[in-house]
């Protein structure tokens, strides 16, 4: 739980909900023609779904601090979550940074994301979500 203007947050929801968000920002953006947008909103939905994963696992960010390193999540999710404690298929180790390898692209680069190429992003993003949902029971 943490505390924001006065309220008490289950931070775990929290970042579930914004996955579900970014996840369905990727499907409209696809689905619009904004192959960038999509891109980068599907690395986002993984990403906030494995802080979730990582928070109801009992991890917290470093520091004792607020602010999640996207490296940081990469690694703890595969090393922690994948690797040491067998929470997620192994099948989900690469989804993360191929989805963050497109998103640099799309976000930082003169390169556009094609359509196809947000397709597969998206499908990872909805792979990685559904995963962590069905794990978690959310």
């Amino acid at each position: 739980m943490i505390h924001e203007g006065g309220n008490v947050i289950n931070a775990s929801s929290t970042f579930l909900g914004k996955a579900r968000e970014s996840l369905e920002d990727a499907r409209q953006a696809h689905a619009g023609g904004r192959y960038n947008s999509s891109a980068n909103r599907s690395y986002y939905a993984c990403l906030q779904a494995a802080i979730h994963a990582l928070i109801a696992a009992g991890v917290t960010p470093p520091g004792r601090g607020t602010h999640w390193d996207h490296g940081f999540v990469q690694g703890q999710f595969n090393g922690l979550l994948i690797h040491r404690r067998h929470q997620y298929s192994s099948d989900l180790r690469t989804i993360l940074s191929q989805n963050a390898d497109l998103r640099v692209d799309a976000d930082y680069t003169s390169k556009p994301v094609s359509e196809i190429a947000s397709l597969r992003a998206l499908r990872r993003a909805e792979r990685f979500v559904a995963a962590i949902v069905q794990r978690e029971g959310a």
